[in-house]
């Protein structure tokens, strides 16, 4: 993974969603997790939605431009548990040629389209198993156009690796599955080299959250970002991003630029020449200048939501958290709160802003000094809660 960033561009200010489920659909659909419309049998207060298959996804856009589109690992998209999940709305009903695939971070069972072919898949290992698959389909469709989804569930919890890759790192049992991780990413960049095809293909290696903190080493760190998982402050959504594609994308770069992973969805569709939806409001960003280096301006707003709650918006460096209300003071908002470290889970009283820059923790609130900052900022959110929408209110261009 180092070496493909040193060959790629890394992004330091790249987010996702605060927890797996929304933030897949993000990255699939180009949108906020708020805006997407949910299956019928959804009550809407699932923290990790069942996504309606009204939705338009990137391998969708992409099939209609003759791409094979496959996919395998961890969707959750469909639901989760006896009451909500639906097999009928996995990756082969939006998009996917090929797929093989798991609901949960467990990933079991596994699901080639709607049939069950594996009830205990994790030997030898999770990790290995996909990247077969995906390996699998590359030698299948090295011929013609493609677009591969490898979602692994490592390194979330519960975590395995196989006897090789044991005690192989200094840092426990987390470190050994990103050891393994690692391992694998670099067979598939291989066999990208082995088919010829480094030269025709982007390949992006990204996170879908922060780290969870009640998992402790289980879960990884992300020092000196402030919170974790299901937060709002940056430890929960700010995530690893790295884009490689020699003589495209320039090798050993660096952005700070905004960005997020509901981008991909206009990103990679302008690569591929696909035509985006134009009966819905698309969130996602078309980054393909950034990527390809000749774009290093970007002023947007990128908003926070945790579940339903809008919390704060980033623009540039600057990062505004609204005041918690008793709106969220609910059961629900109070467990989740308990998945954070401790000085972190006491509701926000007063406007907070924090400049990025000089205090990437988020520990000074300096709204008093900037209050013209804070006027900007509240702006963005107005538009938020109007057009996308906030705790029960659905926004004017939400499908929800």
């Amino acid at each position: 993974m180092d070496r493909m960033a040193k060959e790629g561009m890394r992004f330091t200010s790249f987010y996702a969603q605060t927890v797996c489920g929304p933030s897949r659909s993000a990255l699939l659909t180009g949108c906020y997790p708020m805006r997407i419309e949910r299956a019928e049998h959804d009550d809407g207060r699932m923290v990790h939605p069942a996504m309606s298959l009204n939705e338009i996804t990137l391998a969708e856009i992409l099939k209609e431009q003759g791409y094979k589109t496959g996919m395998a690992g961890k969707w959750d998209a469909s639901g989760r548990g006896k009451l909500t999940f639906r097999v009928e709305l996995g990756p082969h009903n939006q998009g996917f040629d090929c797929t093989f695939w798991g609901e949960t971070a467990f990933c079991k069972p596994i699901f080639e389209k709607q049939k069950m072919v594996l009830k205990n898949p994790y030997h030898p290992s999770p990790t290995q198993l996909f990247t077969d698959k995906a390996i699998e389909f590359l030698e299948t469709n090295k011929d013609e156009p493609f677009f591969f989804y490898l979602a692994h569930p490592m390194p979330h919890t519960p975590l395995y690796t196989t006897e090789k890759f044991k005690g192989k790192s200094a840092a426990g049992l987390y470190g050994d599955c990103i050891e393994e991780l690692d391992y694998h990413t670099g067979r598939l960049l291989d066999k990208v080299k082995e088919l010829g095809l480094d030269d025709s293909t982007y390949i992006i290696f990204t996170s879908d959250n922060g780290p969870w903190w009640i998992k402790k080493d289980h879960a990884g760190h992300c020092e000196p970002l402030r919170s974790a998982k299901t937060s709002t402050y940056d430890g929960g959504l700010r995530v690893p991003f790295i884009i490689r594609a020699p003589g495209k994308v320039p090798a050993g770069t660096v952005s700070d630029l905004v960005c997020a992973n509901m981008d991909l969805f206009p990103t990679i569709g302008k690569l591929a020449g696909a035509e985006l939806p134009d009966d819905r409001v698309i969130d996602g960003l078309d980054i393909s200048g950034i990527i390809h280096g000749t774009q290093t301006e970007l002023d947007r707003p990128f908003f926070f939501y945790q579940h339903e709650a809008l919390r704060a918006v980033r623009r540039g460096t600057w990062k505004l958290h609204l005041v918690h209300s008793d709106l969220d003071r609910t059961k629900e908002g109070v467990q989740w709160q308990t998945h954070v470290p401790p000085e972190d889970r006491p509701y926000v009283e007063v406007l907070s802003l924090y400049n990025l820059d000089d205090d990437i923790g988020e520990t000074t609130n300096v709204a008093a000094q900037y209050p013209e900052v804070v006027t900007e900022l509240l702006k963005d959110l107005d538009f938020a809660k109007e057009d996308i929408g906030y705790h029960d209110v659905i926004g004017e261009h939400s499908r929800r």
